[in-house]
């Protein structure tokens, strides 16, 4: 690459947005928030069915202006707190945060209940001069079946400051500070959970056993507490969602949200029932290439050749941006923007947040990326994924801040398909056949882990919401995590008792509900692209540059259909699924 440069592994840098919390614009960007909001309830009168498509603009550009600046002042918030959740001031500032943005939206709710309310004659008249706004405003209609009075939605926002935002808050607090002690090489270490968890792709087989049950016993122990954490906030998201708003089902909620029919949904989450077979196969393939009779639940990640190959940060940025260029010079320069802007933390830190995300502020801002990189070639992989998302915001921040964001099953198409690039890159340079062989079984780990374990995960929480209904305890919903890890893992590998646990330690279960199955939808989407990219090479280029800065501007059905996917059947799915078929494959006919 030209002016290559060097990127050394460094907290971020949140001065685009903010130099400090005591930074005077951080007060003064909260009054001019207060302001707008003022400025908007002047409006209120106007909205009439009969109202002007130029003054419906205006309202909802004005709108957008405070609300970019709110999401400025919440992305700093969460950011830092990201960076330290043990930070008290972070913390707090938070819950301030939370608490403003419950209050401003409270003082605008009257424009989206208005529109929802609106009649469809005038609705389609307003939509056809909407320009970007339009699907918002679509999807916005969406809920109209779903929405309640304006006293009774105030009460839900300010309720959800104190409730299940508080509730959620605690739970990072409590997890994030766990350390976890081992011996390792007869040393005894403490550890985070992400250091922690990069024992269980070590070769030693007791070691991963280990790493494992220590894992567990720290979240067993918290187990009550972080049990009665979950069934408030199910309970909670029940309460409001089924028994107000009336959604049939818990996640029909989450599947509005995305814009993607229930009945997608039930058929994916089928036709991955009927696919289990695939990855048993390659767990016995992984039994018989490591040496074990049967795969242990500690194996699922274990390496097939001891290659303990590292990359230092600033050689795996190489690797990552070449792999971008190669495909298309563009996803280099968008990549290399988030290093230059100081908008990656890849330090591994007591009381950062664990695991990776790419978090996107506003359009006019170069997206933030978390990472905790320790030089394995899976976090190699994890930064090509969580840069792939800047990738795909960046592509789409054309868009106003209402629709550059793309739901989250299709959040995860620039990801997935960044991550795919990059693994073919290091197999076509890399030489050594133990290298070679792990990355190929690293991949089949890692779509065991993005499609298979998600969409159970996905099942598991429909039954953990229905049994929570029901008054189950703790202990009974770890009985039926248990139940669910069987189903998914057959007689094809052992798991042991602590795995009970496991459900307790998924953030998504508790901040984001229902959020797991964009993972596998996001995988299985990918893989029919990626093949369709193989078979075409530049000619697929066009649809797939259309999907990613279609950003969130149309219903992602709708959106994949004009790029030839049909995802409302099960043949859609199934080729997925037939693509990891040919991986396992490939993988028994290795030598």
């Amino acid at each position: 690459m030209e002016n290559k440069k060097t990127y050394q592994q460094t907290a971020w840098s949140l001065t685009d947005l903010f130099e400090s919390f005591d930074d005077p614009k951080v007060q003064a960007a909260y009054k001019e928030v207060e302001q707008g909001t003022k400025d908007f309830q002047a409006y209120r009168d106007q909205l009439t069915p009969d109202i002007s498509e130029e003054l419906f603009l205006k309202i909802i550009t004005t709108y957008e202006q405070f609300y970019r600046l709110m999401s400025r002042l919440d992305g700093f918030a969460q950011l830092a707190f990201a960076a330290d959740t043990q930070d008290q001031k972070a913390q707090s500032e938070v819950a301030r945060v939370n608490q403003f943005e419950a209050e401003m939206g409270n003082q605008t709710i009257f424009f989206s209940l208005w529109w929802k309310a609106l009649d469809e004659e005038n609705a389609q008249r307003l939509l056809k001069a909407a320009g970007d706004y339009h699907y918002w405003l679509e999807a916005m209609r969406n809920w109209k079946d779903y929405t309640l009075s304006e006293p009774e939605e105030k009460i839900i926002n300010i309720k959800d400051v104190t409730g299940v935002n508080a509730l959620n808050m605690l739970y990072d607090s409590i997890t994030n500070r766990y350390t976890f002690k081992i011996e390792v090489d007869g040393e005894e270490k403490e550890m985070t959970r992400g250091e922690l968890m990069a024992l269980v792709r070590e070769p030693d087989p007791d070691l991963r056993k280990r790493a494992y049950q220590t894992l567990y016993q720290v979240y067993e122990d918290d187990a009550p507490i972080l049990g009665q954490i979950y069934q408030s906030i199910v309970r909670d998201w029940r309460n409001e969602n089924v028994n107000l708003r009336g959604f049939k089902k818990p996640i029909s909620v989450r599947n509005l949200v995305n814009d993607i029919p229930d009945e997608v949904v039930e058929t994916l989450l089928d036709v991955t029932r009927k696919n289990t077979k695939h990855f048993h196969r390659f767990f016995r393939l992984k039994a018989k290439r490591i040496g074990m009779e049967k795969l242990r639940r500690y194996d699922i990640y274990a390496p097939v050749a001891k290659s303990d190959k590292k990359y230092n940060f600033s050689d795996a940025a190489d690797i990552v941006l070449e792999s971008f260029t190669e495909f298309d010079p563009r996803f280099a320069q968008m990549a290399q923007q988030i290093f230059d802007a100081s908008h990656v933390d890849s330090q591994v830190r007591k009381g950062k947040m664990s695991g990776a995300f790419c978090a996107t502020i506003s359009p006019d801002l170069t997206p933030w990326v978390l990472l905790n990189y320790q030089g394995r070639p899976d976090d190699v992989a994890t930064m090509a994924h969580e840069l792939g998302h800047g990738i795909h915001s960046l592509m789409a921040q054309k868009h106003s801040a209402f629709t550059q964001h793309a739901c989250l099953p299709l959040a995860e198409t620039a990801s997935t398909f960044g991550e795919m690039m990059l693994v073919d890159k290091l197999l076509a340079e890399e030489t050594n056949e133990d290298v070679r062989r792990d990355l190929l079984f690293r991949q089949m780990d890692d779509s065991f882990a993005t499609i298979i374990r998600q969409n159970y995960f996905s099942m598991f929480e429909q039954t953990a919401h229905d049994m929570i209904a029901e008054g189950a305890q703790v202990n009974e919903i770890a009985d039926a995590y248990f139940e669910n890890l069987k189903t998914e893992f057959g007689d094809a590998v052992d798991i042991s008792d602590e795995f009970r646990w496991e459900w307790v330690m998924i953030p998504h279960f508790y901040g984001v509900p229902f959020y797991v199955y964009a993972y596998a939808f996001g995988q299985l989407l990918v893989l029919s692209l990626y093949k369709q990219f193989k078979e075409e090479g530049n000619a697929f280029k066009p649809r797939y540059m259309q999907i990613l800065s279609a950003g969130g501007s149309i219903a992602p059905v709708k959106l994949l259909s004009n790029a030839g996917f049909d995802v409302t059947t099960a043949e859609f799915w199934q080729g997925g699924y037939d693509v990891i078929d040919e991986m396992v494959t490939t993988l028994e006919n290795l030598d």
